[in-house]
C-alpha cells in the first residue's frame, strides 16, 4: 500500500486560494505576465543595447554559442513595433509561432474567465515535433562558423 503524503501548509493554502479565486483570476495573472514580459521589452530596447549587457544569456556567455530563444527578445521588440522584416531577422521561428501562441493564449483564458468556446486549434503532436525539430535545426545552424549559416547569426 502506497501512503500519500499530507499537503504542507503552503500548498494547502495555494489550493484554497486557487479554489476560492474567481474563474477569471488565473487569464488574468497569465495576461499579466506576459504584461510583464511585454513592459520590460519594450523599456529595456534590446536592440541597442551592448551585447555583453546584463541580463545576458547564460549560455552565450559561457559558450559564446546563440542560445534556441537568442533573439527572440530583439524579435519581439520589433514585432510590437510593426518591423515584421526586422523581427524575421533576428528569430524567425518565434514570429512564425507567435500568432499561434496568441490564439491558443486567447482562446483558453475567454473560456477560463467567460466560459466562451473559440474554435480549436488542430495541432497534432506530429506538427509539435516538426516544429520542435525545425527549432533545433535553427538553433544549430544559426552557430556554424560558415556561409551561409553564418547570416543567421544576431
Amino acid at each position: 500500500m502506497v501512503q500519500v503524503a499530507e499537503p504542507d501548509r503552503f500548498t494547502r493554502f495555494v489550493v484554497r486560494l486557487y479554489e476560492r479565486a474567481p474563474r477569471w483570476a488565473v487569464p488574468l495573472a497569465a495576461l499579466g505576465c506576459v504584461g510583464l514580459g511585454v513592459a520590460y521589452a519594450m523599456i529595456s530596447d534590446p536592440t541597442r543595447s551592448a551585447p555583453d549587457a546584463l541580463p545576458t544569456c547564460l549560455l552565450k556567455l559561457t559558450t559564446g554559442l546563440d542560445c534556441p530563444g537568442c533573439g527572440g527578445t530583439r524579435a519581439l521588440w520589433y514585432v510590437l513595433h510593426a518591423d515584421l522584416p526586422a523581427a524575421a531577422r533576428h528569430h524567425f521561428l518565434f514570429v512564425f509561432a507567435l500568432p499561434f501562441l496568441a490564439y491558443l493564449f486567447v482562446a483558453w483564458g475567454t473560456q477560463q474567465a467567460f466560459g466562451w468556446k473559440l474554435p480549436q486549434l488542430r495541432i497534432s503532436p506530429k506538427m509539435i515535433g516538426g516544429f520542435l525539430v525545425a527549432w533545433l535545426f535553427f538553433s544549430v545552424a544559426r552557430n556554424l562558423p560558415w556561409a551561409p549559416f553564418t547570416s543567421l547569426y544576431v
